[in-house]
């Protein structure tokens, strides 16, 4: 099964020297992400599966599979959580 990621519409995104800054528009709540962070974001609206994502940054990280597929699994859920980012099947 494919997985489209997209920032909703509302959501605004500046990059900033250590990441990104997420504005939800209709809150306007703030939500900060590291430059880890938003190298994952970019992959999943990039098309990337959060398992090439997870995979991707094992890799540059050296970190377990396993530990990579949490850290994207919680971030994933903390974004659609927030009402900043979709997921469409």
């Amino acid at each position: 099964m494919s997985h489209t990621f997209a920032l909703m519409p509302h959501v605004s995104l500046a990059e900033t020297d250590d990441g990104a800054v997420l504005l939800h528009e209709r809150t306007g709540r703030y939500w900060q992400l590291n430059a880890t962070g938003l190298s994952v974001l970019r992959r999943l609206t990039g098309g990337d599966t959060p398992e090439q994502a997870a995979s991707a940054l094992a890799s540059q990280h050296a970190l377990p599979e396993t530990r990579a597929r949490d850290d994207v699994a919680a971030l994933l859920a903390s974004l659609r959580s927030a009402d900043l980012l979709r997921e469409s099947r």
